[in-house]
């Protein structure tokens, strides 16, 4: 695990304690990494897979 010192604005510090008192976490660090894992899936998920299909396609033609 990595530990980080960071400097947040204070609307960042209220969502972060609104997902933690959401998912029932224990502390923020927790919080932001259920942010990064949502992202992961709603964001990052849908850029790539365009890609992974363009992938599956080229394989199929070979």
């Amino acid at each position: 695990m990595v530990k980080a010192l960071i400097d947040v604005h204070e609307h960042t510090n209220k969502i972060l304690n609104i997902v933690k008192a959401k998912h029932g976490l224990k502390d923020k660090s927790r919080a932001i990494d259920q942010m990064a894992k949502e992202y992961e899936e709603k964001v990052l998920e849908l850029e790539l897979r365009p890609k992974v299909l363009e992938s599956f396609k080229e394989k199929e033609k070979e």
